[in-house]
């Protein structure tokens, strides 16, 4: 038997969108990522998104928008992917890494306080698997030291504190305390990656919630002009007879998201609470077979938070991380992929020749040297859960 990791889940639905968009002439930035934009503001309970072409786009252009540069800071997890902390350093600001809580893939909150310095301007935190973080402790730890708040722009003085910004790239859908993961943050940035619970190929969005805080149209006349080269006018604008003519108001960039990919998404959230009921499904069948075994799984669902069910992060109590990998190499040997979520930021090369050190991290490094991430996708069949679980049992008796 062949299990893959996370196989997109394409329908006819997906590809009678992507025909249509093709017909229509409009296979750049058009129609369909206009739709998308309005549907997925209203699904994650917002006034605006604007849709990207990856997460860490709109990650980048919400530190541009704010204004966040050199000689601020931003702080965010040790226990992520590295766009989490790569966009910081693009826009030439430092990155601040924080240490997990033990026994947690989430940021330590009070660690997170203590970090909070005059310079820092903003905290990207990461919803990790789907689990939104509790973000009323992220407020606390702000409100705590905001005396220390020093803005620099128009916008950060309109917010008038450190801005939360939620790496969410694994949570939509998701909902704490009944609300939205989108609403929960300032801004939220979205990943619809191939691996992703819904899918455009490659592509993201940013979505805002504080609209009372700013001009909602003017903000998002911000991201269109950072998207497109600081161009005054998008493709669409100058199909208008005789409105060729454009300014170039900024240098900025290239990353905004096609009607292509904006047609994949538009089938997929039709399609995405049957989605996530799946990936619930598959998550209950393995919390329930796992109970009482050396495997301890994190937790997706529980009263004060829903999970999107994008990862099922697994550690196994009390083995090394080279145990880890050699359970790992059994797997694939049965067929089955796996991965592990994540390689602390600490441990790569890049971050190193930063003068980060895994050591002043030891709750991350924890948390990765036993963690393997099952297979959890709406592609998976009773069968072959059944299956995983089974080699997945008898690989840890080791």
């Amino acid at each position: 038997m062949k299990i893959d990791f996370s196989p997109p889940d394409i329908s006819d639905i997906e590809v009678q969108l992507v025909t249509q968009a093709l017909a229509s002439g409009w296979i750049t930035t058009g129609p369909k990522t206009k739709e998308l934009e309005h549907k997925l503001a209203g699904f994650c309970g917002v006034s605006r998104a604007v849709c990207l072409n990856s997460a860490t786009a709109a990650m980048e252009l919400t530190l541009r928008v704010l204004g966040i540069g050199a000689g601020d800071e931003v702080i965010t997890s040790a226990y992520t992917y590295t766009a989490s902390a790569s966009v910081i350093h693009h826009v030439g600001a430092k990155i601040v890494l924080v240490d997990t809580t033990p026994d947690s893939y989430e940021m330590d909150y009070e660690r997170l306080a203590g970090s909070i310095t005059n310079k820092t301007k903003a905290i990207i935190v990461v919803d990790i698997a789907g689990v939104p973080c509790d973000y009323t402790k992220i407020i606390a730890a702000i409100e705590s030291r905001q005396s220390l708040f020093s803005p620099k722009t128009d916008i950060q003085k309109a917010l008038g504190r450190v801005a939360i910004i939620a790496d969410a790239a694994h949570s939509l859908g998701a909902t704490r305390d009944g609300k939205p993961a989108g609403a929960l943050a300032d801004f939220a940035s979205y990943s619809f990656h191939a691996v992703k619970n819904l899918t455009t190929a490659e592509g993201g969005a940013v979505v805002w919630s504080r609209s009372e805080a700013f001009d909602c149209e003017e903000l998002y006349r911000e991201y269109m002009l950072y998207s497109l080269h600081g161009q005054s006018k998008d493709a669409l604008a100058k199909t208008t007879l005789g409105a060729w003519e454009y300014d170039i108001l900024r240098l900025g960039y290239k990353c905004n998201m096609t009607d292509i990919a904006a047609a994949i998404g538009l089938g997929q959230l039709s399609r995405y609470k049957d989605i996530l009921d799946k990936r619930k499904q598959i998550i209950a069948t393995y919390d329930n077979t796992f109970v009482g075994t050396k495997i301890k799984s994190l937790r997706h669902y529980n009263d004060d938070y829903q999970s999107s069910g994008h990862l099922y992060l697994t550690r196994v109590v009390g083995i090394s991380e080279k145990e880890r990998n050699s359970i790992i190499s059994k797997l694939a040997v049965d067929g089955i992929a796996t991965n592990v979520h994540y390689k602390p930021l600490p441990m790569f090369s890049a971050y190193k020749n930063l003068g980060f050190c895994i050591t002043e991290f030891p709750n991350a490094y924890n948390q990765y040297c036993n963690q393997i991430s099952l297979p959890l996708h709406t592609k998976l069949t009773a069968v072959q859960i059944e299956y995983i679980i089974e080699k997945y049992l008898k690989a840890i008796e080791i």
